[in-house]
């Protein structure tokens, strides 16, 4: 949480379960980090979920995220 300085204002998007032991954390940086950010929160999803559980990655944030940012070529 040191270095959220070093990363904003540069666009940000984050990811997190419902569920996760680690949501405080998560919530904690986005409420540090400056504009532009988004957080997305995956319903019922946990921590560990979000690795390899494909049906609870939201590829569709992800796309929209890096369309709006990087722009589509």
């Amino acid at each position: 949480m040191n270095y959220i300085e070093t990363i904003s204002p540069r666009p940000i998007l984050f990811i997190i379960g419902e569920n996760a032991h680690s949501r405080y954390f998560s919530e904690d940086a986005y409420e540090m980090a400056a504009e532009p950010k988004e957080l997305y929160v995956v319903p019922g999803a946990r921590h560990i979920d979000l690795y390899d559980r494909i049906d609870m990655i939201p590829f569709d944030k992800l796309e929209s995220f890096f369309a709006k940012y990087l722009g589509k070529k």
